[in-house]
């Protein structure tokens, strides 16, 4: 089977598991996803049909127990994640996909060693590299394979990253625009994304960071 663009993607697989999900930000559905090479069950959050020929607002985020589950401060991701239930929930439609692909592919103890470095000064890159490990190492064909099952045609996606939406398009999936996803930003995390910035090429620029700074305890 190809996609749109000739790449080949694996054919729809079968969901095991599919129910409503009622949210403090609103009624979602949940599907998910068993990565057979990884034991994984990745997730598909939606509001809405995802067919149809107009771009669905798609965040692909990987999982971050520490930003997602313990609202860590050091990084953005739960609070890229809530803001993106918010906007798809007051735009009517729209998906996540959640990747279990901790410490941008790294796991969690890995992350967590990486966390320690950064603390003794290294920034989050050096400190995945002074491990011996890639600066990010995540896979984003399951997601590709996800979004192709639930239908989705093309995407308006929610990232900074244009390694993100490069890898994407490469696997088939149709981005159709960029949506920027500065939200977050406190002192705390603030060299982590300014590393973004300038090591990883991720777009954001120092007004971003200088207008979106929040007060962080």
């Amino acid at each position: 089977m190809e996609s749109g663009n000739g790449v080949k993607i694996q054919e729809k697989f079968d969901v095991p598991a599919d129910a409503r999900l009622p949210t403090k930000y609103g009624v979602f559905r949940i599907r998910i996803f068993h990565e057979k090479s990884t034991g994984l069950d990745h997730v598909a959050l939606t509001l809405g049909e995802m067919s149809g020929p107009d771009p669905v607002l798609v965040r692909v985020h990987s999982e971050c127990i520490t930003g997602d589950t313990f609202a860590s401060t050091r990084c953005d991701c739960g609070a890229q994640l809530e803001y993106t239930l918010k906007e798809i929930q007051q735009k009517g439609w729209g998906c996540v996909v959640y990747l279990r692909q901790e410490g941008r592919g790294i796991g969690l103890h890995a992350k967590i060693q990486a966390y320690n470095l950064q603390d003794k000064g290294a920034d989050t890159l050096d400190a995945n590299l002074m491990l011996g490990l890639p600066g990010d190492a995540r896979d984003y064909s399951i997601a590709s394979k996800i979004l192709n099952t639930l239908g989705v045609k093309k995407v308006s996606l929610l990232t900074n990253n244009p390694d993100k939406v490069e890898k994407l398009e490469t696997l088939g999936v149709s981005v159709s625009e960029r949506v920027p996803l500065i939200v977050g930003v406190g002192k705390e995390n603030i060299n982590y994304l300014k590393t973004k910035s300038s090591k990883m090429g991720h777009h954001i620029s120092t007004s971003d960071l200088e207008d979106n700074t929040t007060n962080q305890s």
